[in-house]
């Protein structure tokens, strides 16, 4: 083994008499450099900008949300909810209401889902750090806290006394034929915007804990679901069995994955698709290092009886061209790895990619495991074509030493 390393080692870095052996090799080099270095910058960017959307979503989403399989509401009181505190994993909890509600403001209307919350809900869910414009809900204001979309669509603004914010919703349990009582409405007005996304900003409505239960006519300690803050990596069966055993309610307990299961899976088939992009212009580079392999061979052939003359065999040289592609591969493939690390380092503390018309600098992530995919996929792709590119060599070596 030492002796094909030493001669595939010796076939690599020494120069051919002819200029354009050296050149097609160089190239190849090269070739990977540039294609290694682009598959990890670009993994590295994808996964930058995954991480730059899910830093929305999960400053809007709970880890965890528990609601009842049956049912829009299921009663949990203050001790339940210290117990569910006090389970391992649980950094906080905190009760929800939502219900789809019709907002009107100066003659115009919107169907919105309206989230009642307590003063807990911003120690599981920072909502409170959204705040676009004004403040933050309290239990001593009955006002709400509106989506930027929805206040701009509506022409909404804060504190305007003069024009109220009416929410109307259906009476629980009506049967009634007036039109009029079947329906309950409630007078508020905003006192802060909120925005996210363009989705959630068009979608949601924030009110105290007391206004949505007046409106929806709902008793003391009844709510729609309870939202978790947790340090749990996933969600465990063990997990769910404490719940389950603390609320005696048959409920439903999800993580912030399997509620937004739709994006994950969306992000997840676009980082795909853009790998087996960049592996394809890897498979395409790979062409390069066959024909500098083809090349290297036909120029060694003086060399190569020399070697044989001296006891190596057809199969040993044949594995010292199998080498040569790998070293070829191998530390372009290296060489391209170090490079595109240093430039996803440099654009993550020294920016200089921006986002077009914007001064966002683009975001990147460096993550270990896109390491040793880039690795692995080269190590695969390598022996895949330096093992083509040596097939039959044996056969043509063979004839050499015969004749």
């Amino acid at each position: 083994m030492k002796f094909v390393l030493r001669i595939a080692l010796r076939y690599f870095f020494s120069k051919s008499r002819q200029t354009i052996i050296n050149r097609i090799t160089v190239f190849a080099l090269v070739v990977m450099i540039v294609a290694t270095a682009a598959l990890f910058i670009v993994l590295s960017g994808f996964a930058g900008l995954k991480e730059f959307s899910l830093s929305f979503t999960n400053a809007f989403d709970p880890d965890f949300r528990v609601q009842p399989q049956t049912g829009k509401y299921f009663k949990v009181d203050s001790l339940m909810l210290k117990k569910l505190e006090a389970l391992p994993g649980v950094e906080a909890v905190a009760p929800e209401i939502e219900e789809k509600v019709l907002l009107s403001y100066a003659g115009k209307s919107n169907v919105a889902y309206l989230k009642g919350v307590s003063e807990e809900y911003t120690n599981v869910i920072p909502a409170d750090s959204l705040i676009l414009l004004g403040n933050w809900i309290s239990p001593k204001d009955p006002g709400i806290v509106v989506g930027y979309g929805i206040a701009a669509k509506m022409g909404m603004g804060t504190y305007d006394y003069a024009n109220p914010v009416e929410i109307t919703v259906p009476r629980v349990g009506s049967s009634s034929a007036v039109f009029r009582q079947a329906f309950k409405s409630t007078t508020t007005y905003a006192v802060g915007l909120f925005q996210v996304t363009k989705e959630l900003d068009l979608k949601y409505v924030f009110a105290s804990e007391q206004l949505v239960q007046n409106l929806l006519s709902l008793e003391d300690d009844t709510f729609s679901r309870i939202v978790i803050k947790s340090n749990l990596e996933f969600l465990d069966d063990n997990f769910k069995k404490q719940i389950q055993a603390l609320l005696e309610v048959p409920i439903t307990i999800e993580s912030r994955e399997e509620f937004n299961v739709a994006f994950y899976r969306m992000m997840n088939s676009e980082q795909l698709a853009v790998y087996f992009i960049f592996t394809l212009v890897m498979v395409i580079s790979l062409f390069n290092v066959v024909g500098a392999l083809i090349m290297i061979f036909l120029d060694k052939r003086r060399q190569m009886k020399i070697v044989l003359a001296m006891g190596a065999t057809h199969t040993h040289l044949q594995s010292v061209f199998f080498m040569v592609g790998l070293l070829i591969s191998g530390i372009g493939g290296l060489v391209g790895l170090l490079l595109g690390i240093i430039l996803v380092a440099l654009q993550h503390h020294f920016p200089f990619i921006f986002v077009p018309g914007t001064p966002f600098p683009y975001p990147v992530s460096f993550l270990l495991k896109n390491v040793f995919i880039v690795l692995i996929t080269l190590l695969l792709l390598g022996v895949i074509a330096s093992a083509w590119a040596t097939r039959g060599m044996g056969k043509k070596i063979q004839h050499y030493r015969a004749a």
